[in-house]
């Protein structure tokens, strides 16, 4: 696949995945299409080896694993997890309020949002629906994707709000971001609401709707901008660009002759992980030790496997900005389309050890893959990853990567094209241990 077709790959998945449950819903059909197997996490597995297989998790999490065709108890695990979930809002129970002739939906913020940049942007609605069913103890469950835009969250005019033009305006979560979806003034809107448009748009009565995990989203398309097209401007980078790397891994050519390679997509990084779908629950080692079951060995052979086994926590880095270079470390500067970067943090903010990094060195050194370090000033906050979570639930040697954003936590996020093409061509080396 040459750069072109790789870039077109990644921007179609960006617009697949509109919410956490879409993002793996794209993951798994486009895994399927390349012949993994799917399996229920509750029934009993028959696995082969050379198998590919695939585990959905409640809705927002999927696990992806091949065996290898010689897998020997001692060989281990390759594993890489991203996220699914990316920061905006979420709709609350009992959304609709009016307004001065307005039409406004209640929602709450979900993860660390650039609020500002969530204002005067044609806006959608994606997630799951759960509908009323003949088993009470198992919903009927629907995704849903509303791609029109049927709200905004309007500015204030600057001459209301003359702060606008030069700080900017304090914004209440509560007050300033409630979308509206329309005008009480048009003929048939005074008795609208957001639970009767979703009946409308299922297909099914309003009273059959129980609940919802709603998001809002930006349906504005990704594109290539650049004087030559070197950069990539788009909504939902964080972190599709790591679940797209990822899956480029898992569908390369050739099943690794050896050990188990996993690929995994977990939910709910932007708000910490402590969920059951989260990288703090205990599905992953769950899920690994029942793959050594499956296939005929003992706990204690799974017990010694996860020792020389090896974690990529793929999630973005903070490129350094031109406009705020005040910001960044002296000597680790990061700069968009200069290769993915390798995150370090000595509280463990970001879950690297030097025995990772330099298995990461060599193997990008090996296929002349460019990467860069990335370290936060010594006086500011880092973010945190899931890579630190789940390698204290699974304690295995751990590295966190991922391309460098401008913008991160935005609306629309910018990358450099090169680096999503280095952190996919890293994956499919880690994965398979090739030289490219």
């Amino acid at each position: 696949m040459n750069k072109t077709e790789m870039t077109r790959n990644m921007m179609n998945l960006l617009e697949k995945s509109t919410s956490a449950f879409h993002t793996v819903k794209a993951y798994e059909e486009e895994l399927a299409a390349n012949g993994f197997q799917k399996l229920e996490l509750r029934d009993k597995w028959n696995l082969e080896r050379g198998g590919k297989y695939i585990v959905n998790h409640h809705g927002t999490a999927v696990f992806a694993f091949t065996v290898g065709k010689d897998f020997a108890a001692e060989d281990g695990f390759r594993l890489a997890a991203a996220h699914g979930d990316f920061p905006g809002f979420r709709i609350k129970p009992n959304p609709d309020m009016k307004s001065e002739g307005y039409l406004i939906l209640n929602t709450e913020v979900y993860g660390g949002v650039n609020l500002s940049s969530w204002m005067d942007r044609p806006l959608s609605v994606a997630g799951r629906v759960a509908l009323k069913s003949d088993d009470i103890f198992h919903p009927t469950m629907h995704l849903i994707d509303c791609e029109d835009p049927i709200m905004v969250i309007p500015n204030s005019a600057i001459h209301l709000l003359r702060e606008l033009g030069e700080k900017g305006a304090e914004l209440n979560k509560q007050v300033h971001m409630a979308p509206v979806m329309g005008s009480c003034a048009v003929s048939g809107k005074e008795g609208a609401e957001f639970v009767q448009y979703l009946a409308d748009k299922l297909g099914v009565a309003k009273e059959e709707i129980l609940e919802y995990e709603l998001n809002i989203y930006n349906p504005e398309k990704g594109c290539e901008v650049g004087l030559s097209k070197e950069l990539i401007s788009a909504p939902r980078l964080d972190d599709v660009s790591s679940v797209f790397a990822i899956m480029e891994g898992m569908k390369a050519a050739e099943v690794n002759s050896r050990g188990v390679q996993m690929g995994i997509v977990f939910d709910h990084e932007e708000i910490g992980s402590n969920s059951k779908q989260g990288a703090a629950s205990t599905v992953l080692p769950t899920l690994l030790e029942k793959i050594y079951l499956s296939l005929g060995y003992e706990r204690a052979d799974y017990l010694s496997a996860i020792q020389d086994s090896l974690l990529c926590s793929v999630d973005v880095a903070q490129g350094v900005h031109p406009n705020y270079k005040e910001k960044y470390d002296p000597t680790n500067r990061p700069i968009l389309n200069g290769g993915f970067c390798i995150k370090e943090a000595s509280k463990q903010s970001y879950a690297t050890d030097s025995e990772a990094v330099a298995i990461m060195q060599q193997l990008c050194d090996a296929n002349k893959i460019p990467y860069q370090k990335c370290v936060n000033r010594s006086d500011m906050p880092s973010g945190g990853t899931l890579g630190s979570i789940a390698s204290a639930v699974l304690p295995v040697r751990t590295i966190d990567m991922g391309i460098p954003l401008l913008s991160m936590h935005s609306s629309r996020e910018l990358a450099g094209k090169e680096d999503i093409i280095s952190l996919a061509e890293c994956m499919k080396a880690f994965f398979y241990c090739i030289i490219l």
